[in-house]
């Protein structure tokens, strides 16, 4: 049994990033960019009016001061039109200034009589104008490597005239539940049984973390039915298995990936809750669809180094697998420590870190057990709370949480102490 820390390295330094792509701005929300990006226009590219008004010379605008209306400018063409002392140029916000003019009068300041204007309050240069280069200079990062796109993202990336982004690939991921006790929801539920829950909250984990589900199956606890899943599920990048990864002899998912000729790099980790937790390794059954559509330069460039996770003698690719306990709090867990970092670096994100936040503790905790301790609780107005039943199989406290605390082996905390939590909603 290895520490939480050790098991998320060792995945990490076998996991690699998946070979880039060329997306659509508007279709690359969430994605990771898979170079730096810098502007290559200032942001605004040209001096212009912030408001609804007047362009002026600052110096000859005193209270009262008469000024001669000698043209308008709107946003878009630049008129080019040149403004001295005593003049005025009609301006709306967006466009252009005149030359000469180094001030915007807002037109709530002034009295309009025919072709003249009065100022009605004081006025300074620079007032109201938007300078080139304000909000963004030329040359100036905009994206860095591994970042995430965000909507915002897409915006700027648009005002550089840019239509297209090179990002990071799209991981596609397997999910197989196990066990005879599980039922699927909407059937009739037997004496002994259980509704099986796993694959939906595994289901949205990998979407929240940006993968593409592309098959979900239920596996009763038969070796044969098991070998045929993982063989299916081994098409993907990823492939979790939920149950089965325990001693018991019915927990037969280590046994089934040694016959499958999988290799087991991480078998029980030690954290609360999810101990029996299992990384593995195995060719792909066939290549994925992103992988067969490869161009030759990104081929001849992967050819240059084997990168780790890819297989040095034949340069195919491997399926990770993720064996994750049945009870749901331990899948969840071990998910949000493994699974979501890998995940995260396939996609060619840089943060693989869920957020941390610093919070109140509000009850005295202490961690007695053998393993690092992970409560669920809430975070609200910067306090945290465990939430429910601190036990692997609690889902309702599971679902009323937002925040994850961890306690190391020995740890006791206060509460009122302030604290470093995570948070995943």
């Amino acid at each position: 049994m290895i520490s939480e820390g050790e098991a998320r390295s060792k995945i990490l330094e076998t996991i690699r990033p998946l070979p880039s792509r060329r997306l659509s701005i508007t279709r690359a929300l969430g994605c990771f960019a898979a170079e730096d990006y810098f502007s290559s226009l200032p942001l605004p590219n040209f001096d212009n009016s912030a408001m609804d008004g007047y362009a002026v010379v600052a110096s000859s605008c005193s209270k009262g001061e008469r000024l001669r209306v000698i043209g308008e400018q709107p946003a878009g063409g630049d008129r080019h039109l040149r403004v001295l002392a005593g003049e005025t140029v009609r301006i709306f916000t967006g466009a252009p200034m005149p030359d000469g003019a180094d001030a915007v009068v807002m037109q709530e300041d002034v009295t309009r009589n025919g072709d003249e204007i009065v100022i009605n309050a004081n006025v300074e240069a620079g007032e109201f104008v938007r300078r080139r280069g304000c909000d963004l200079a030329e040359g100036q990062k905009i994206l860095a490597k591994g970042e995430r796109i965000r909507a915002a993202t897409t915006a700027l990336l648009a005002s550089q005239g840019l239509a297209e982004v090179i990002v990071g690939g799209h991981v596609n991921a397997a999910i197989i539940s196990t066990g005879d006790e599980l039922a699927k929801p909407g059937e009739k539920i037997a004496p002994g049984q259980i509704y099986e829950s796993n694959s939906a909250l595994l289901d949205a984990l990998l979407q929240r973390s940006g993968a593409i589900v592309k098959a979900v199956e239920h596996c009763p606890d038969k070796r044969e039915s098991l070998i045929d899943a993982i063989k299916r599920g081994t098409k993907n990048h990823i492939l979790i298995i939920s149950g089965g990864v325990s001693v018991g002899e019915h927990d037969l998912v280590k046994d089934a990936l040694h016959e499958l000729g999988a290799k087991i790099d991480i078998w029980r980790v030690a954290i609360k809750p999810g101990k029996p937790f299992l990384f593995g390794r195995t060719q792909q059954s066939q290549p994925s669809p992103q992988s067969s559509q490869r161009s030759a330069r990104s081929r001849s460039r992967e050819a240059d180094a084997t990168a780790p996770g890819e297989d040095a003698m034949t340069g195919r690719d491997y399926c990770f697998i993720f064996g994750l306990p049945g009870n749901p709090v331990s899948a969840f867990v071990t998910f949000l420590q493994f699974v979501r970092p890998a995940i995260l670096k396939m996609m060619g994100a840089t943060n693989l870190d869920l957020p941390h936040v610093p919070a109140r503790l509000t009850v005295d905790l202490t961690n007695d057990s053998d393993r690092a301790h992970y409560i669920r609780g809430e975070l609200e107005h910067g306090k945290f709370a465990p939430v429910g039943r601190q036990e692997s199989h609690a889902l309702f406290g599971l679902s009323q949480s937002n925040a994850l605390l961890r306690v190391a082996v020995g740890e006791s905390l206060k509460a009122g102490e302030i604290i470093d939590v995570q948070i995943w909603d």
